[in-house]
């Protein structure tokens, strides 16, 4: 019987399968990846899985080395810092610009969201994705075509401390009143303000993600 990941189009699955194991920490920052171990187990020759790591190469979540090897990309608090105030000013810019242009069926969809958010805050994968969905429908209310560019491409890597900040039920519940706050804000067409929370949320989340990075990696 074929693999699945075989039948599931090569490089692409491989790529899904190596991006999941990564983002679940299930391959470890600073891990050298094993080609032949990896091809095996996922059962596709060295072509796809190349072609995976090439990917993963692009979006930063793999390093070559110079030896010509591949490790997953390192885990520091010096990366969450500088990862977050980039996200942050980023978020504040597309909050405020959402809270100039949000149509009434824009702030229903949003208001929407965040009740899905509430009715999923103690379920940490569901309560997670509800949570990027209304920072996503943010960035597209404010139609800031670079800032979203910019936006996604910084999501890649936050997907990699959000399982630092997402394990504790008590950011889950303090970053919901959050959005809370920045829906209240956008409803009230105060962009000001919408920024100013909107990067308060983001800087939160970071003081969070530092400290589990330090307690568990210890660096």
């Amino acid at each position: 019987m074929s693999s699945p990941l075989r039948r599931a189009s090569g490089s692409h699955a491989v790529y899904t399968e190596l991006r999941r194991r990564i983002l679940a920490l299930e391959l470890a920052p600073g891990e050298r990846l094993n080609e032949t171990r990896l091809t095996a187990s996922f059962g596709v020759s060295r072509t796809p899985f190349r072609e995976a790591v090439r990917l993963l190469l692009a979006e930063g979540l793999l390093e070559q080395l110079p030896t010509g090897g591949v490790v997953v990309r390192d885990i520091s608090t010096r990366d969450v810092d500088e990862l977050y105030a980039v996200r942050a000013a980023l978020e504040g810019l597309q909050a405020g610009e959402a809270a100039a242009r949000a149509s009434e069926a824009d702030l229903a969809a949003l208001t929407g969201l965040v009740e899905r958010n509430a009715r999923l805050v103690d379920l940490p994968d569901d309560a997670m994705a509800a949570g990027q969905e209304f920072h996503a429908l943010i960035a597209r209310i404010a139609g800031n075509a670079w800032a979203r560019r910019l936006h996604d491409q910084t999501g890649v890597q936050m997907a990699r401390y959000r399982v630092f900040t997402n394990e504790s039920d008590e950011r889950r519940h303090a970053a919901l009143a959050e959005h809370r706050d920045i829906l209240a804000a956008l409803v009230a067409h105060d962009a000001g303000l919408a920024r100013e929370l909107a990067e308060r949320h983001v800087l939160t989340a970071r003081d969070v993600a530092v400290a589990a990075v330090l307690a568990r990696l210890g660096r």
